[in-house]
């Protein structure tokens, strides 16, 4: 469901397939991995990374959110391992960049400014917080999220409450995301990657780049590294695991 590669200085991970990328437990825990191996590959100690990493999708959406056709009984640790893979990039020693290729919408937008910067395609794709049209609560960390990376509060009426379908060049005018790329999605991952190795190749020590990343984002890291983040899912998922477990003894 994910492939990673090394461009240069640049990871890319890139979410295959010619369809929605509706964020359930599989491709969480697929997104979440390849992470985990870029981590892994940083200097122990947090010395200069000398890295990035850029999160792109095939297709015509970046994510279309949640997987809605998920059994009820495990919604719970689908949003707490969204909320976990959000922990993973803000805690990642390096500068991450989002290459929004397609539509993002609900979860998917959440996971664009889960990334230090957005990049969006400017001919195709809508950035559309979704939930109020299909009933849906926000999750807690989601509010957090949106209030660190959307400081403007009638910007962030807008997105939540209306809510808005913005185009790449109105959610760049928003300062919703940085910039609108043109030129299709090869560009966008052509302009992701050349601002990765920019940022790659100023060498930070990546211990201090993600506390930094922590210290910019306070409420957005403090809702999702809390055990739970205030929504229930630590709790289902260790429910899970118990059930899991006791089928097998």
């Amino acid at each position: 469901m994910c492939t990673l590669e090394k461009r240069g200085r640049v990871y890319v991970l890139t979410i295959t397939g010619d369809h929605e990328h509706r964020l359930n437990p599989t491709l969480i825990s697929a997104i979440r991995a390849a992470v985990a191996r870029v981590r892994s590959a940083a200097p122990p100690g947090g010395g200069g990374s000398g890295s990035a990493l850029v999160t792109a999708a095939e297709g015509k959406f970046f994510s279309n959110g949640f997987d809605e056709s998920v059994p009820a009984e495990h919604h719970g640790a689908m949003t707490g391992g969204l909320r976990r893979a959000v922990a993973d990039l803000l805690s990642l020693p390096m500068p991450t960049i989002a290459a929004v290729t397609g539509h993002a919408a609900a979860a998917g937008c959440l996971l664009a400014l889960s990334h230090d910067y957005v990049l969006m395609r400017a001919d195709r794709g809508f950035f559309y917080m979704s939930e109020l049209d299909i009933g849906v609560r926000l999750p807690d960390y989601f509010n957090a999220a949106l209030r660190d990376k959307i400081p403007a509060a009638r910007t962030r009426r807008d997105v939540v409450m209306r809510p808005a379908r913005m185009t790449a060049a109105e959610a760049e005018s928003a300062g919703v995301v940085d910039r609108a790329v043109g030129g299709g999605a090869a560009a966008v991952v052509e302009e992701a990657v050349r601002m990765g190795e920019e940022l790659a190749a100023r060498n930070w020590n990546g211990e201090v780049y993600a506390s930094a990343r922590k210290g910019v984002f306070p409420e957005m890291w403090r809702a999702v590294a809390e055990k739970g983040g205030g929504d229930g899912d630590e709790d289902q998922e260790e429910k899970e695991k118990k059930g899991a477990a006791g089928s097998r003894l």
